[in-house]
């Protein structure tokens, strides 16, 4: 299936989750930046609003200077306000033309869908592209359910008529296996997040895919 691809989607997309990571979230997400990140996810749900504003507006500027693309988790009028690049939707946000109305065009809309009729829907109500999960055992199973697996992933990109990014569980050594399953790319949180060298990691992780693509 031939994909519609909006400009400058990168096939690595990082999710923030301050709680796992030992620097603080602006640090590490700096480090991941300088390793090659350019599209980023803000996912910090707990915070108050003005918390969150706080953090994504410092975020934003990071993204900024290295030429990377910021989405906020759940929030299209706060990332509005600010001139983030876009929103990431689910089940409980926002719907999606709704906040295409709000963001305009120009920006990215992300969903997560969790089966194949959730990610057909997110299509057609016109989402840029889905993260579709969990695909492998995670720490947060309870939450998402059980693991998706490689053929009910490669199935849902065989499809969908957007590009559709793997998560859930993804490790270096398993990009290779979604990739070939059909993600366009893969979404991270922990993999680079919780690892020593968050920047080492995520030019290991960007090499790794551009070998794929290029073979």
């Amino acid at each position: 299936m031939s994909l519609q691809l909006p400009p400058q989607l990168s096939p690595l997309y990082l999710i923030t989750d301050r709680k796992i990571t030992s620097p603080d979230l602006l640090c590490a997400l700096e480090s991941a930046l300088q390793g090659g990140v350019r599209m980023v996810q803000l996912r910090e749900k707990d915070l108050s609003s003005p918390e969150l504003k706080k953090i994504a507006e410092k975020a934003l500027k990071l993204t900024r200077f290295y030429g990377a693309r910021l989405l906020l988790n759940g929030s299209p009028e706060l990332a509005a306000d600010i001139g983030a690049d876009g929103v990431h939707l689910g089940i409980h946000s926002c719907q999606i033309p709704s906040a295409r109305i709000i963001l305009g065009e120009q920006s990215l809309i992300s969903y997560s869908a969790h089966s194949l009729q959730e990610a057909e829907s997110a299509a057609e109500q016109g989402a840029d592209f889905i993260t579709f999960s969990p695909i492998y055992q995670t720490a947060s199973k309870a939450q998402y359910g059980q693991p998706q697996g490689l053929q009910s992933l490669a199935n849902t990109c065989n499809k969908s008529p957007i590009p559709v990014y793997a998560l859930g569980g993804i490790t270096l050594n398993r990009v290779n296996e979604v990739l070939n399953a059909g993600a366009y790319g893969v979404a991270l949180i922990s993999a680079i997040l919780a690892a020593t060298d968050i920047e080492n990691r995520s030019r290991l992780l960007l090499h790794k895919i551009s070998n794929y693509k290029a073979s």
